[in-house]
């Protein structure tokens, strides 16, 4: 096949990545079509009898065309890691382990100044957002970042009962469900935890 393939393990930030690293590859190899596939099937790592993660993580994957003629298009995005904080995410003979404290506590310290940061780079205000697809860690993590909003905290999206933690799967799940069809003109995305890493973007239709 003349099909390159390659993978990108990022958790939970995978999807943010992964769309900017299959763009840049797309644009230098002069390629016209790319599919980002993701796929996080925590039930292989997840100890069941850890409270903490059996009943927070589900399995699902997602597949995501990118093109020159697709809907929505990729605007600015920034980019950030920290592995220091490794050891709050990690596998340790096949048992995956999160400290969910420290993850709680990274989340609401990076991710509202990450995403404010990249509006005013863009030259956009909260206002100027539709919606904001943050990666749905938690109801609690969406909430905490939301509320570092304080005059769009509905615009951010929450959509996990059914699913739970999908991983890199979560904010497509979320576009989706939400954005695809629907009349936004612009998207805020943020992805975030293990390495620690964190990416943020901002999609948008004509």
């Amino acid at each position: 096949t003349n099909v390159a393939a390659f993978d990108i393990s990022l958790g939970c930030s995978g999807y943010v990545y992964g769309i900017y690293a299959i763009k840049g590859f797309m644009e230098a190899a002069g390629l016209k079509n790319g599919l980002l596939i993701t796929a996080d099937p925590y039930s292989k790592i997840v100890d069941p009898e850890d409270r903490n993660t059996t009943m927070l993580f589900g399995d699902a994957a997602t597949a995501t065309w990118m093109g020159e003629g697709a809907e929505w298009q990729l605007g600015k995005a920034k980019f950030g890691t920290d592995g220091s904080g490794a050891p709050h995410l990690k596998v340790s003979n096949g048992i995956f382990f999160m400290n969910g404290r420290q993850v709680f506590n990274f989340a609401l310290l990076k991710v509202p100044a990450h995403l404010h940061e990249l509006l005013a780079e863009s030259d956009l205000t909260p206002d100027d957002i539709d919606a904001f697809c943050i990666h749905q860690g938690s109801a609690a993590i969406v909430d905490a970042v939301a509320r570092r909003f304080e005059d769009k905290p509905e615009k951010f999206l929450k959509d996990m009962v059914e699913t739970g933690n999908t991983v890199s799967s979560s904010i497509p799940l979320l576009i989706e469900k939400h954005v695809l069809g629907s009349s936004w003109k612009r998207v805020a995305l943020s992805g975030f935890g293990v390495g620690l890493s964190w990416g943020s973007a901002i999609i948008y239709k004509d």
